[in-house]
């Protein structure tokens, strides 16, 4: 297939690295996008990472003998997520993970353990406080005057419960409680849970199963992915700089007509008799149609290059609009072309960088990504020479005394977030640490990470004797440039539909109004966002968009679509027990054309967050 150079002669001369798609971002969105294509016999698109590596916030490396995870942990779910199901049709996880015993040891500031009832207490407490939040959102019902967030509804939870209790034992189940909130922060991606949503916290979907590690790396999910799309269609070291977006029109209304809308010129030809061909296909020649190149011809004109002259090849993944939408230009100057644009790009990004595109997003795109989190979460790994901590113990909570930050600077301060130490291995720790503390730790050195974890651990455990790590890890996720923070919530005052208009894809101007660009990521899932799942599933809806889109405007008609996001957890739980690896029964999952609302999880299932 060409992609740029000499045009064919009798056409207009097409621009060089002018594709039929291009797909921004290298990550598992992405990547999911382009594999899509792929498989449905698309191939004239290039796919742009800025990173050298692919994966995105997927990134496992080997620390102490260990494998770490420095982005996504774990899959989330097992029934109803695709990348289990990818997982184990590719022997990347046992179908039944072996159980582990979970040992977890609370100790505050003073070196005192806390008994395992009391733990337990407060921990089954706070679980119904926030399954309440969730049923604002399932229920609809009004929560009490003056709460809008999360945090706010919790601590008036919090604080009724707390009555219950004499005034000595209070203090003890406050220190849980606040590091319970620490963790909840961490998980939902924010830097306090007064940020997020208290009626839309429950739009989130946790699907049943626990989180699943794979053993081999979460970046061993890559491999199947990557099977599917040529090497040669990815280009790594691509970082943006700029995106053109209504390209066509602008070059037609330099040519004296206006754009009907439609992202294919082919529509407004009814008979074209010869054509110049290439790859050896015996071909006559066509007579010059104005703003129509040999990619733009209707099908029936042209032979097809699968053996037969008589066969006629309609197959629209062969053929572009003829005059590109969409002119994208990288920071080194390189300059590319295409009919239709996913942009996988993280929310982080986007936020940052508004002025890549041109013309300007649409105003309520804008207004819906002020409107959400686009939280740092960080991890802390520290090795060690030898084990030092009982075999038994799995965990080590730390319960902070409460620190008042109006008046404690934040570098005597930041580590006070880190809330637990968790085994990676006997040898190796991991401390997780989110929102500003997180932020300004990735301004630290390694040397002063070590030593503040150091000494929080001889602090907490109440042992002079514990050893300093051999070597330490932070993640710095936030001053990533391509990455710019870890993963979304729904912030005070979004919604749902904020989701839905950040994912809405940019269409053309006219009567069509084809989509031009669509996006993609785990901040366009409105259920599943913050996931890995969520990600691979908008970058495969992108693709049908753009699949679809192409086969309209060709007549060839539309590709059956199935929309998951509409899917509630038993419906999905159905689904998996239907399908046989790499063979998927999705009927049930047909796109719909009413406007009813989509589904929500029935409550078959109980999916605490």
């Amino acid at each position: 297939m060409a992609t740029g150079g000499e045009p064919e002669k009798g056409t207009l001369e097409e621009p060089d690295n002018y594709f039929q798609f291009l797909v921004l971002g290298g990550g598992i969105s992405g990547l999911s996008a382009a594999s899509h294509l792929a498989k449905n016999g698309f191939k004239d698109f290039r796919l742009l990472e800025a990173r050298n590596r692919l994966g995105g916030r997927i990134a496992t490396m080997q620390m102490g003998g260990s494998k770490v995870e420095l982005g996504a942990h774990w899959i989330h779910g097992v029934l109803g997520n695709p990348l289990y199901e990818l997982a184990v049709s590719n022997n990347l996880v046992d179908a039944v993970p072996p159980p582990k015993a979970h040992n977890v040891v609370a100790t505050t500031e003073e070196g005192r353990r806390l008994p395992f009832p009391v733990l337990q207490e407060i921990y089954e407490a706070y679980f119904w406080f926030f399954k309440r939040c969730e049923e604002y959102f399932l229920c609809k019902y009004q929560p009490p005057e003056g709460v809008s967030s999360v945090g706010e509804h919790v601590e008036l939870e919090i604080n009724l419960y707390l009555q219950r209790f004499p005034p000595q034992q209070r203090h003890l189940r406050r220190l849980i409680f606040d590091y319970l909130l620490k963790r909840e922060s961490c998980i939902t991606g924010c830097h306090s849970m007064n940020e997020v949503d208290l009626m839309n916290i429950g739009s989130y979907t946790e699907l049943p199963g626990g989180n699943i590690a794979l053993p081999q790396g979460y970046s061993s999910i890559l491999s199947p992915i990557l099977k599917q799309i040529p090497e040669e269609l990815i280009l790594k070291q691509k970082p943006i700089k700029l995106i053109e977006w209504r390209l066509g029109e602008e070059s037609d209304s330099k040519e004296g007509y206006e754009s009907d809308g439609s992202d294919c010129s082919v529509r407004t030809v009814k008979s074209v008799e010869g054509a110049a061909g290439e790859e050896g296909d015996s071909l006559q020649s066509y007579p010059v149609i104005k703003g129509l190149s040999y990619h733009s011809l209707p099908a029936s004109c042209i032979s097809s290059r699968r053996g037969s002259n008589e066969a006629l090849d309609v197959d629209p993944s062969r053929r572009r609009s003829g005059k590109p939408n969409v002119r994208v230009e990288t920071e080194s100057g390189e300059v590319f072309h295409a009919d239709h644009l996913i942009c996988t790009m993280p929310l982080g990004v986007l936020e940052k960088n508004l002025d890549m595109f041109k013309p300007p997003l649409p105003k309520e795109k804008t207004a819906s990504m002020s409107k959400m989190l686009f939280g740092t979460v960080n991890k802390i790994f520290i090795a060690y020479e030898k084990p030092f901590l009982h075999p038994d113990i799995s965990e080590i909570i730390v319960l902070w005394n409460k620190v008042d930050e109006s008046t404690v600077p934040m570098a005597q301060r930041w580590f006070k977030k880190i809330y637990s130490f968790c085994k990676v291995s006997e040898t190796v720790l991991l401390a997780w640490i989110c929102g500003e503390e997180a932020k300004f730790m990735e301004g630290l050195k390694m040397n002063q990470v070590a030593d503040t974890v150091t000494m929080i651990l001889k602090k907490f455990l109440a042992d002079p004797m514990i050893p300093k790590p051999k070597s330490c890890l932070f993640t710095s996720w936030y001053s990533q440039p391509y990455s710019g923070g870890s993963y979304t919530a729904i912030g005070t005052g979004g919604t749902q539909a904020d989701v839905e208009t950040i994912a809405a894809p940019l269409l053309s101007k006219g009567k069509g109004k084809t989509p031009v660009v669509a996006f993609a990521g785990e901040h366009c899932h409105p259920s599943f966002y913050s996931t890995g799942h969520g990600a691979y599933l908008t970058g495969r809806s992108a693709a049908q968009l753009m699949i679809r889109t192409v086969k309209d405007a060709s007549g060839f008609g539309g590709e059956t679509t199935y929309n998951l996001q509409d899917a509630s957890v038993s419906d999905l739980s159905t689904w998996l027990q239907e399908v046989s690896c790499g063979e998927k029964n999705l009927e049930d999952y047909r796109a719909k054309t009413s406007n009813s609302r989509p589904r929500r999880d029935d409550g078959h299932f109980v999916t605490p967050r």
